[in-house]
């Protein structure tokens, strides 16, 4: 969430930086807000003044034998103690609205996040490895998937719906390969692991920036008694769309030593997205699926060191693609494919057949204090500063590992319909070197 001061401070640069971002902001309606808020604060602060003072008063207009004055004092105390009840009720009334408002703001981009409409305009960073040049003619995921006896989507639609999968043999191996390959990885430069809770309240969605704008895009589930009826809203969770959610939420509401800074996670969790709005694009095979697994990394740090924590982060995704063997570009998202939370964006891409093209398979992106704010996470510095500042948080894909499946079976296939196993995943898979059809 944006920092009222700074709105209020920075109109005419919000107002820019929402147009680049071509997301909705009414800034006359925050002016208007603001403005009736601050009325509402001085005259709440008035009355509780006015009220002091009579107070202090009426004890020496007892002492002094004013009776009269002095009723009159008390009586206007009381007509005080109403009137602060309508004007706090006012002023709660226009921070829910103002409140409202900034929880529906985006983050403003960084002065490095260059200015575009869509992913037309995202410029490219650079590229790693070279796309395999093929004396077959290469199959789809989707296609060589069920011929191998390894992905059955079938059986995902008839268990739960389309866009959910089954993976059965090597299938459900490789994605466990890959799971604990990535995790390790991560370990092994410095991350911390956490096993997490799939589901979350609304609280830590918030603060992450889930809710309130894209609850139409998560999975809800719906508490019920033991009479199957509605329990109370506040029972009701969320599927996490990413490990995200969780890890950054770990420290909300705590304030952190700068010893204890920066903080690297990483989490292995299911993920669930309704991909509300999504429809006929990328829906055959496992690119965009109602349930995925990911594994996360998220930073906690101080704000003078989220840009370089950033380009870290994007190393890291990297070095899993290059062990994998996996060609990829990377591109800096531009203002308008810029995600909600988000300050500036990298997003990794790797080379698949399928599209004679590059598909993103990681996200890494610095959110500054957007996060920080919703979820109350401060640190302290005694030597440098008094008091306590914001964190910065950041998180990135280490790696999707539905699109990291689909990424070896397309460029790792062989002429014979096998998919040879990246020589860093062959400990992993017990030793197999080859994913072959089933008999």
């Amino acid at each position: 969430m944006l920092d009222i001061k700074f709105v209020r401070d920075n109109q005419e640069a919000v107002a820019e930086a929402m147009r680049n971002r071509h997301a909705d902001w009414d800034g006359e309606k925050f002016a208007q807000l603001d403005e009736a808020r601050r009325a509402a604060i001085m005259k709440e602060e008035a009355l509780q003044a006015e009220r002091n003072t009579l107070s202090k008063q009426i004890g020496v207009l007892m002492k002094d034998g004013k009776r009269d004055e002095a009723d009159a004092a008390k009586a206007r105390v009381a007509e005080i103690k109403d009137e602060l009840v309508g004007a706090s009720d006012e002023r709660e009334e226009i921070d829910a609205k103002l409140q409202d408002l900034l929880l529906h703001t985006p983050n403003m981009p960084s002065d490095t996040t260059p200015v575009g409409d869509d992913e037309d305009d995202n410029p490219e960073v650079r590229r790693w490895g070279t796309p395999r040049e093929w004396d077959f003619e290469p199959k789809a995921h989707w296609d060589l998937g069920p011929e191998l006896g390894i992905i059955d989507f079938e059986r995902g639609t008839k268990l739960a719906a389309s866009r959910f999968i089954v993976l059965g043999g090597a299938g459900a191996r490789l994605e466990r390969s890959l799971i604990n390959f990535m995790a390790d990885t991560h370990i092994s430069r410095g991350y911390k692991e956490w096993w997490l809770p799939v589901m979350a309240n609304a609280r830590t969605m918030t603060g992450t920036g889930q809710l309130p704008k894209f609850e139409n895009d998560m999975f809800k589930t719906f508490a019920t008694n033991m009479d199957g009826e509605s329990a109370r809203e506040g029972d009701n969770l969320y599927l996490i769309p990413t490990a995200e959610v969780q890890l950054t939420n770990l420290h909300a509401g705590e304030t952190l030593g700068v010893d204890e800074l920066p903080k690297h996670y990483c989490a292995f969790t299911p993920c669930f997205r309704e991909e509300a709005g999504s429809a006929g694009r990328d829906t055959r095979g496992l690119i965009r699926v109602h349930q995925f697994d990911k594994v996360e990394m998220v930073k906690v740090c101080e704000p003078e060191k989220s840009f370089d924590e950033l380009e870290a982060m994007v190393a890291d995704a990297e070095n899993i693609l290059q062990l994998l063997g996996l060609p990829y570009r990377v591109i800096s998202l531009c203002t308008g494919d810029l995600g909600f939370s988000a300050t500036k964006t990298y997003d990794l891409e790797v080379w698949l057949p399928c599209y004679n093209g590059y598909k993103e398979i990681s996200s890494c992106s610095n959110c500054t204090d957007f996060q920080a704010r919703r979820m109350g996470i401060r640190y302290k510095d005694p030597e440098n500063f008094k008091g306590t500042r914001l964190v910065h948080t950041l998180n990135g894909s280490g790696l999707a590992v539905g699109r990291t499946m689909a990424a070896i079976i397309e460029n790792y296939q062989q002429a014979d319909g096998s998919v040879k196993v990246p020589d860093v995943l062959v400990p992993y898979m017990g030793g197999m070197t080859v994913i072959e059809p089933e008999n």
